[in-house]
């Protein structure tokens, strides 16, 4: 008789992904479908099946009955209470690192935030001083156009001065030839 996969692992009391597991790896000549797309499973695939999902449990059962249950004897509570006490003492440890890892965090934000505070002061000093340099610049340049119409200025007075010497020297030279001596002698 053919059955659904859903029939065939309420049948087995598996899921019905494991059956849908062992039926996708039968060969495709074993699986067949109704006029509707469902899987159907034939007898000589339900037998396969049946074989591949009970060796699995068999072994399960096995494995089960085998166990007998254990007698706690002294020695496995020392054991335990031995690897109680070292759980304790590797927590603890752990705590004690985890501390430590704690303090040299804190400690490194401190030094972050006096760096960055003496970043920050650094970076005001060197804008000031960007500002004074403009200024310097800027009184540099006026004083430099300042210098040159004093220069300039100076030029003009020379040129004065040259004129009104060489002015003075003709007049010299003029005044030479008649002083009163000389009207003197020409008279």
């Amino acid at each position: 008789m053919v059955k659904t996969i859903k029939q065939l692992a309420d049948e087995l009391g598996v899921s019905k992904q494991t059956i849908q597991y062992h039926y996708q790896r039968l060969p495709t000549k074993d699986q067949q479908k109704d006029s509707q797309g469902k899987n159907l499973i034939s007898p000589l695939a339900e037998n396969i099946i049946k074989d591949r999902v009970s060796k699995p449990l068999l072994a399960k059962n096995h494995q089960n009955d085998s166990k007998e249950p254990t007698k706690t004897s002294k020695e496995d509570n020392d054991l335990i209470a031995t690897l109680r006490r070292e759980v304790r003492d590797l927590k603890s440890e752990r705590d004690k690192q985890l501390a430590t890892k704690d303090q040299q965090i804190s400690n490194k934000d401190q030094q972050i935030d006096q760096l960055t505070k003496l970043i920050d002061q650094q970076q005001q000093l060197q804008l000031t001083t960007v500002a004074e340099n403009r200024k310097l610049k800027e009184r540099f340049r006026k004083l430099g156009s300042a210098k040159k119409q004093h220069l300039k200025d100076n030029d003009d007075k020379l040129t004065n001065k040259n004129e009104i010497d060489d002015s003075n020297t003709q007049i010299h030279k003029d005044k030479t030839g008649k002083r009163w001596w000389h009207f003197w002698k020409n008279n």
